[in-house]
């Protein structure tokens, strides 16, 4: 039975309207489609070939799994499935192979490989991980898996500023052992935006 580390990133289609919605407000729907599509492309270059774990891509709508063109083709690729966003983490850590699993975004710009590692790292002595947002979200979640523990993601406000909250007082009423990583910047606004533009 393997116990390999693996790394999901979630994404989705880069299709105005379904990416990215609250830039677009600020920034215009082509530009926030274009920053995602570059963002995406970038991750993917800098940690899903990395030796030290395997990634997977956890596709929404499901039926990007089979769209070619889109995401590389050399990566497995899975569906997200149907529900909000702790129903799609949730079912991901309950379903995955056996083994440490780590759960990214794929449009947080400033994910290195080291971050990944660190988040692996912490689950060798932490039942889980999270990598906190500047917005009270996070960019980062980890499950150690053993022994398998549900419902961290019950009755978390997402797209909020209570969302590393929630999770991390589910993650303590649960008795688990939490790390925190480095905060990163999740750009959903205009202002974010501009902000990550001068040190892009």
């Amino acid at each position: 039975m393997s116990l390999d580390p693996q790394l999901v990133i979630m994404a989705k289609t880069p299709a105005i309207g379904r990416v990215k919605t609250r830039l677009a407000r600020d920034v215009g729907a082509v530009e926030a489609v274009r920053f995602f599509r570059v963002t995406a492309a970038g991750l993917i270059r800098r940690v899903a070939c990395d030796p030290r774990w395997r990634t997977v891509l956890a596709l929404a709508p499901d039926r990007a799994v089979h769209q070619p063109g889109i995401w590389p083709d050399d990566l497995p690729r899975i569906a997200q499935g149907p529900g909000d966003l702790g129903a799609r983490m949730g079912r991901l850590f309950r379903d995955l192979p056996p083994g440490p699993v780590v759960i990214v975004g794929a449009d947080i710009p400033g994910i290195r490989a080291a971050h990944v590692a660190a988040a692996f790292a912490a689950l060798g002595r932490h039942d889980a991980v999270l990598g906190p947002a500047e917005d009270g979200g996070y960019w980062l979640v980890g499950l150690k898996r053993r022994p398998r523990i549900a419902g961290i993601f019950e009755g978390v406000r997402w797209s909020s500023e209570h969302a590393l909250a929630d999770t991390t007082r589910n993650i303590r009423e649960r008795h688990m052992s939490l790390a925190l990583l480095e905060c990163l910047a999740d750009i959903d606004t205009g202002l974010d935006y501009a902000r990550w533009k001068k040190t892009a």
